[in-house]
Parts: C-alpha cells; structure tokens; sequence
C-alpha cells in the first residue's frame, strides 16, 4: 500500500484534472480501508504495517547504496577522461565541456536507477525527460547549431587561442573559444564575438597556422633599367635583413626556437625540411612600368616587420642606385611660336 502511494507521489507526467481527482478518490479509499482495517484487526494492521516498513526500507537502504557506488563510478570516469585529455593535450574548453556533458549523463542515469530500485515505475519519468530535450532544442535551435559549431572547432581545431584569423568579415586575434561562440580582437582593439555556427561553415584564414610564412614584395620600377643588376641590389636589400631566412637555415634549432612539439612536426604541411633561398624574378611586363617579384621566408611573428621595413628599403634604396619608379605622367608640347606669329600678322593684315 505504501510504495503504491509513493508510486503515485512520483508520478512524472503532467496530470489532467480529471486524473487528480481520480488520484485523489483513490487515496481517500484507501486511507479509509486502511482505517476500517485497524479497527477490525489491529494486531494484522501493524504486522503488515511493519512488513511493509521493513520492505521500504530495504529498497531505501539498496537504492542509497547503489547511488553512492553510481557516484563513486562518476567520480573514476572524471578522473580518467582527465589523465587521457592532459596526455593528450586536448583543448581545455573541450575537455570541460566533454567532462561535464558525461558526469550530468552518468548522474542521471545514476538517478534513474536508483529511482527506479524503489519500485517506481520510471517510465513517465525517462519520457518526460526525452520531451523536455526535444521541446529545449527546438526552442534552442540557433544555440544547437552554434553548440555542434563550437564541438566541430573545438575538435577539429582550425584556429586557438593566440592565433590571428579572419574570418566572416573580421580579422584580429583569437582570444576565447567557448561551446557556442568565438571571440577575437581586432587590431583596433574591439572584441568581436562569432557565432561558431557560422564560423564552423564559413571561410576561416589562420594566419598564424603555420610558424613560417613567406613575405612577398611587388617592386616596379620605369622601362630602361638593366634587369639583372635590379635583382641584384633588391636581392642585396633582402639577405641583408638577419630576420630573413636562408636556404642554410638549421631547421632543428629554429623549430627548437619556436617551441614546436613532435607532434605538430608530424602534421600534414606543418614540417619545412629546408627553407627556400630568397629570391627575385621579372613577374610582368606593364604598360607604363615593370614589376618584380620579391619573395623570402621569415618566421610568422616576424612577418608585417619585415614587410613594411624592407617595403621602405626599397623606395630609398633603390632609385640612388639608378632604378627609378615609374610614375604616371603627361607631357605638354608648347604650340609653335612661328605659327602664333604668322596669325597675328594676317590679323593685322586683314584690320
């Protein structure tokens, strides 16, 4: 009679009127046929009255033990997943998420079993739990896209923190990745946040992806000059900058300097064996004017450095040596003087 009650205390559907009063004359006949029961027969009464505490208890007592075993479970899992994302490095965001998605999982379906060792029926309950999730997502579907989003990031990781990306309109610094958005700062100093929805099926240019980036100049310079001493003294320019790199650049001590794992190293187009010589080609032949095409590699944090110093060597650099720039210009021929002579005469002629 009493897990029977207790039953009906826990149901978890949402009940209609009708089913509470329903409920509730149920209770009422039992209340009273229990009553009418110790009246007739008080000495049953409290022997099924203890049999039925004795029982309660039991279930109580195993439903208590089987949560603490549950929890304790929980709490190996946690420690577990923990060693296996240090040992692997795994993103911290990522780890957390994926740490409290599965203790809230484990927990309760520790709940429902527990629960359900009392003699509950946990039906109404798992599918009153299954219809408030669905009902959740629905109403969340922006934020579900962006939470799968920020799991495809998160997992995939075409971007972290610290790295310069541009992407949906908006370049700048990587400053937080969390489950649902991503927040940069621009170099103008303002934090845009990106939905990771968007982000996730957008274009995303990671700029500092690799730890080496090549450095590309276009220097123009007028018709006439002599092509090869041009290269010459532009090359002369490059290699005369020490944050350029070489071709006998020691690999091992500059991935050493850069801090680069073994495992970054083993990526798809992460390694350079050998760094390619700096060098200079005759890219076009315009109509004004022709360009050359100035290529070096550097390291990634040297990159705008190099590119804006090396842009201003070249215009003071250059032309002292006899390479001008071509610029565009218009050339004005005076009319004859002879011609402007003659007409006045005739003017006067014909007065």
């Amino acid at each position: 009679m009493m897990s029977a009650l207790l039953s009906i205390l826990l149901q978890a559907q949402a009940p209609t009127a009708e089913e509470i009063q329903q409920h509730k004359d149920s209770i009422r006949q039992g209340a009273l046929h229990m009553i009418e029961y110790a009246k007739t027969d008080p000495e049953g009464f409290w022997q099924t009255v203890g049999q039925t505490l004795l029982q309660f208890g039991i279930k109580v007592l195993a439903a208590l033990l089987l949560f603490a075993i549950g929890w304790w479970l929980i709490g190996v899992v946690k420690k577990a997943m923990a060693r296996m994302f240090a040992r692997r490095k795994t993103e911290p965001t990522l780890a957390s998420f994926v740490s409290s998605f599965v203790s809230i999982s484990l927990t309760v379906l520790v709940v429902i079993v527990s629960v359900g060792t009392l003699g509950v029926d946990t039906t109404s309950l798992a599918a009153l739990l299954a219809a408030g999730g669905m009902a959740i997502g629905m109403a969340l579907s922006g934020t579900v896209q962006n939470f799968a989003g920020g799991l495809m990031i998160l997992a995939f990781k075409p971007f972290k923190a610290g790295d310069f990306i541009e992407a949906q309109g908006h370049s700048g610094t990587v400053i937080e990745v969390n489950i649902t958005a991503t927040k940069i700062l621009t170099i103008d100093n303002r934090v845009v946040i990106l939905p990771n929805g968007s982000l996730s099926n957008g274009t995303i240019n990671n700029f500092s992806g690799r730890p080496l980036r090549r450095v590309e100049w276009l220097v123009s310079v007028e018709y006439g000059v002599d092509a090869a001493a041009c290269k010459e003294a532009i090359l002369s320019i490059v290699n005369s900058d020490a944050r350029v790199l070489q071709a006998d650049t020691d690999m091992k001590a500059l991935y050493k300097e850069l801090n680069i794992s073994a495992y970054q190293l083993s990526t798809v187009n992460y390694r350079m064996d050998a760094i390619p010589a700096p060098y200079v080609v005759l890219k076009s032949l315009n109509s004004s004017d022709i360009t050359f095409s100035v290529r070096a590699w550097v390291r990634g944090a040297d990159y705008w450095d190099v590119f804006f110093a090396l842009q201003e060597r070249f215009y003071t650099e250059l032309p002292p040596q006899g390479f001008g720039f071509a610029y565009p210009h218009v050339q004005i021929v005076p009319p004859a003087t002879s011609n402007l002579s003659d007409n006045s005469d005739n003017s006067d002629t014909l007065g």
